[in-house]
């Protein structure tokens, strides 16, 4: 087990590297570069600029010095739109927030999701089971940004109970996390009850009804811990998802996260900004991923991972 889970953290370590490759060449090949305006520059001024950032050199030396100054120093330069702060600095300034915003939408996804696939499991083609797959398939058929505004009109400025935007108080945190947490829930509650409903018709399940314990401990305690195999598998890749995808709610209700400067800086060009962001996306999704499939080796044994 141990070397594995070091198998799996060392392959990080190259694939973090093609993803940096990729974003470094596919930025500088874009149209368009950090430091155009509207209002063009003289030539001159223009050459000088490229020259003091050296980005009038060759690709490769430009790719060669940022992974460089990467691998030695840890560090992503400054960024062109907030030229006084570099890219670590505003990572760790906006990273919190928007981790803050991912663990509580996925926490409420989770309570919200995983008790609505069981409901459906195990009271199959019934109302309850109807009801509960029509309310999974609406929050996976209205996207955020439809959602987001609907639940400001009505939730801030028609009624007035929640704020509109910001994020300071737990009020201000209610809309985001529900915006953000409902397609997620939707998507737990089919998966949960998909897993369910394979272990339900299991022998170990009829076995267990047969010595006469009571459907709760039938449900919790020996169908849960496999129906929840789909679900476990799905968090990982979710979870960074829901951080890629929490940009659109945290432009919306306007919270200093990550999400929010990453569009920014795409907007204006920004290299550094965007590659750091890239980077730290990617880690978290292979860092989930990798915690999935160790996860895996003890809800179901019969999964080799160690080998």
């Amino acid at each position: 087990m141990f070397a594995y889970i070091v198998r799996r953290i060392l392959s990080i370590i190259p694939t973090l590297l093609l993803v940096a490759t990729l974003v470094f060449v596919l930025l500088r090949l874009a149209p368009g570069g950090p430091y155009d305006t509207e209002r063009a520059l003289p030539p001159e001024v223009m050459k000088n600029i490229l020259k003091q950032h050296k980005l009038d050199d060759p690709l490769w030396v430009q790719y060669k010095d940022w992974l460089v100054r990467l691998l030695t120093e840890g560090s992503l330069g400054f960024s062109t739109k907030y030229p006084n702060r570099t890219v670590e600095e505003l990572i760790g300034m906006t990273l919190p927030v928007s981790m803050q915003l991912g663990v509580m939408a996925m926490l409420t996804a989770l309570a919200m999701g995983v008790p609505l696939g069981i409901i459906g499991a195990v009271r199959q083609n019934t109302w309850k089971d109807s009801l509960a797959m029509g309310a999974s398939m609406l929050g996976i058929s209205i996207p955020r940004f439809v959602l987001a505004p609907l639940l400001v009109l009505v939730l801030s400025l028609k009624l007035y109970l929640l704020p509109v935007a910001r994020w300071e108080t737990w009020r201000h945190a209610v809309l985001p996390v529900f915006c953000a947490a409902l397609p997620m829930a939707a998507y737990l509650a089919r998966l949960t009850r998909a897993g369910m409903l394979e272990v339900i018709r299991s022998d170990f399940v009829r076995t267990a009804r047969a010595k006469g314990l009571s459907e709760r401990v039938v449900i919790l305690r020996h169908s849960l811990k496999g129906g929840m195999l789909p679900v476990v598998s799905f968090l990982g890749p979710g979870f960074a998802g829901m951080l890629v995808g929490s940009l659109v709610i945290e432009k919306i209700f306007d919270i200093p996260g990550m999400g929010r400067y990453l569009v920014e800086a795409v907007l204006n060009k920004d290299y550094n900004l965007v590659s750091g962001v890239a980077l730290v996306y990617g880690t978290l999704l292979m860092v989930s991923n990798a915690l999935v499939d160790i996860a895996y080796r003890f809800l179901d044994p019969r999964v080799e991972i160690d080998k």
